[in-house]
């Protein structure tokens, strides 16, 4: 896909309708709402989670906590995403001991977001349950992790990026496709090295 410009999977109305049926599903998963608190991944999972806090205060009456959770120092692959962790801080002003937690993310890809999300959840509480909810699984896992609730399947390759974008964050509302920017891919290793130059020999022609 080198090239080629990112396709919208999902727009502005699409995510809405979606995210109003993720929040039905939540509700009726756990029969009620009122030992429910939601826990947004930073970045896009905070956005995502309020957005759901607010649908289901339409729903039931009831204002659903929302915290929010940061990952960094929970990862076991952040050499991979960044040079060194950037520390962001963790939100979550209510006790998680004996309630329903809902992780909330926007992408489940290969796991280990949710594998450093479930460390910082344990290291805060001891939850009655933890359920995952996201907007797009696009499969490729690397762990034994599934969501409870997902907003769209969406098979891809791993030289594709897929980009969840919110008014908040970004300034629209739309999940798009597209190829992974080389850099990227190098430094999460889903590419090749580029390949060292050949040495000219006396007649011009590379060689090792």
């Amino acid at each position: 896909m080198a090239g080629k410009t990112p396709v919208v999977i999902m727009d502005a109305v699409k995510m809405g309708r979606t995210l109003t049926r993720l929040a039905h599903e939540i509700l009726e998963k756990g029969k009620s709402a009122d030992d429910l608190a939601l826990v947004g991944i930073r970045t896009r999972g905070v956005p995502m989670a309020r957005r759901l806090a607010a649908i289901l205060r339409g729903l039931t009456g009831r204002e659903v906590p929302v915290g929010v959770l940061d990952i960094n120092l929970y990862r076991d692959d952040w050499s991979l995403v960044a040079e060194q962790p950037v520390l962001r801080k963790t939100e979550i002003p209510f006790t998680l001991d004996g309630i329903r937690v809902v992780l909330v993310d926007d992408v489940l890809f290969t796991g280990r977001t949710i594998r450093a999300a479930l460390d910082g959840i344990l290291d805060l509480g001891r939850p009655r349950l933890i359920q995952l909810v996201v907007l797009v699984d696009r499969g490729h896992r690397e762990l034994p992790i599934r969501a409870d609730h997902v907003g769209k399947n969406l098979p891809t390759s791993r030289k594709e990026l897929v980009e969840v974008r919110f008014k908040e964050t970004d300034g629209e509302d739309a999940i798009l496709i597209g190829p992974m920017p080389v850099a990227i891919a190098k430094k999460a290793g889903k590419v090749s090295p580029d390949p060292a130059p050949r040495k000219k020999g006396k007649g011009g022609e590379g060689r090792p």
